[in-house]
């Protein structure tokens, strides 16, 4: 028996053309992307298919997005019998993971991330953020760099992703002397293209509101387990989630020891469910050289045909 885990992708896997050609295939697709377009009041599935990518990329937009096409791949594979043993989602993609479990249903899944898109939205025009990649520093080295310079303003780590590459959030001014320290350490910075300082302070303003949405959406005991990014561990009570869910917009995603803990724990086949292959990219540079599973992306007709003969 393989040991499978689900791993859902989040914001920066977005491509133009996305999720199309299961939206042509099956029709349980085509309501998952008819009930997004539905639940966010705007043409997401017109979005994901034709773009403009500019449009596209608006977290507004990009969070159901995203969602949409995770849970359309999700769909396809759960219509075949196939269930993983273990999920997780890097930040937004959580989302999707809990909705894996059995947490949330479909709908409250996009009820979710809609209200979380806009929320962050709201917060990114209120304060500007900028977010930038590392490479090539350990997370000791990173945490003691942001330390110093947090007094001048609000940076933290907002992604441990893989042993060596550890994604920096906070205001502008800070996070380039950040940048500009772990560059004097021989690191090599990448600011990336985002709207607003994710995982940082910067969200707080969102926290109490999204904890109160929260309170509105049935969480149901998991029927399979989670790893969270938050702690990178899983959790069995739904309260306990919710708790767990509240605090991720605000905490950093510890993708790295979330993969380690799967790795430890036995898992066999790591497959990504959903646009790119971003966390599959990651998934190779985490897991040891000797490692002998299989490592997989779901994210149109011709992967999804050779996942299936994989786990079949």
């Amino acid at each position: 028996m393989k040991n499978i885990a689900f791993l859902f992708p989040g914001q920066g896997s977005q491509i133009v053309g996305m999720g199309l050609d299961l939206y042509q295939e099956f029709g349980f697709v085509r309501e998952i992307f008819e009930m997004t377009d539905e639940i966010a009041g705007a043409n997401i599935s017109r979005l994901c298919f034709k773009g403009p990518l500019e449009d596209l990329t608006q977290t507004v937009n990009l969070q159901p997005a995203i969602t949409a096409v995770n849970l359309a791949c999700l769909a396809a594979i759960q219509n075949e019998g196939v269930a993983p043993n273990v999920s997780a989602g890097h930040s937004l993609g959580e989302y999707s993971a809990l909705c894996a479990a059995g947490i949330t249903s479909r709908e409250d899944t996009l009820r979710l991330v809609i209200k979380r898109g806009e929320l962050m939205h709201r917060e990114a025009t209120r304060h500007q953020g900028a977010m930038h990649a590392l490479l090539g520093l350990s997370m000791e080295t990173v945490q003691q760099i942001v330390l110093q310079v947090q007094a001048e303003g609000p940076v933290s780590v907002a992604n441990h992703n893989t042993e060596l590459q550890i994604v920096i959030t906070g205001a502008p001014g800070p996070v380039e002397k950040v940048s500009a320290l772990a560059k004097e350490q021989g690191a090599k910075s990448i600011p990336l293209r985002v709207s607003g300082a994710w995982h940082s302070e910067l969200m707080k303003g969102a926290e109490a509101e999204f904890s109160e949405f929260l309170k509105s959406i049935p969480f149901h005991p998991p029927a399979g387990a989670v790893v969270h990014n938050a702690s990178a561990n899983t959790a069995a009570q739904p309260d306990e989630i919710k708790a767990i869910m509240a605090k991720q917009l605000c905490s950093p995603v510890r993708w790295y020891d979330s993969m380690r803990r799967m790795e430890a724990d036995g898992v066999t086949l790591f497959a990504e469910i959903g646009p790119g292959r971003v966390l599959t990219g990651m998934t190779k540079k985490i897991l040891p050289h000797d490692f002998s599973g299989q490592i997989l992306n779901v994210n149109d007709l011709k992967t999804f045909e050779t996942f299936l003969k994989a786990v079949s």
